[in-house]
């Protein structure tokens, strides 16, 4: 069962922040090109990638362990943030605006495992009965 990940409120809030994430590590100095900021580049691509190839497959076990995927990278890129901010490359604007959008998606990807969960367990116990 194929699933439009355009369609969640997590995904969404992912790529907003990617794209929040290759804005602000525009200015990270170059000796961190290959460091902090391709991390936490990577780490940002991987939230939405995660939903997406989770989206695409075809049983909900399959879909809440790229949920949980998501889940840990975005608490690798809230750590990133901090780290990069601490470190100076990040002002304390912009980790603000960062940081937030990731108490924002969090909560989601956790609602969303949640979710997939229960009808995992649904459809497990309705094949149980037939």
């Amino acid at each position: 069962m194929a699933r439009d990940h355009r369609r969640l409120r997590a995904f969404n809030e992912a790529h907003q922040l990617i794209l929040a994430i290759y804005k602000e590590t525009q200015i990270f100095p170059r000796d961190e090109w290959f460091g902090i900021r391709a991390q936490v580049r990577r780490a940002a691509v991987s939230i939405a990638s995660n939903l997406v190839e989770g989206s695409a497959r075809r049983g909900g076990r399959e879909y809440v362990h790229f949920v949980n995927v998501s889940r840990g990278s975005a608490a690798e890129v809230a750590y990133l943030i901090t780290l990069a901010s601490e470190l100076g490359y990040l002002s304390a604007s912009a980790q603000e605006r960062l940081q937030a959008k990731c108490d924002r998606l969090v909560p989601q990807l956790e609602r969303l495992v949640q979710r997939i969960e229960l009808l995992v367990k649904t459809e497990n116990e309705r094949r149980e009965e037939a």
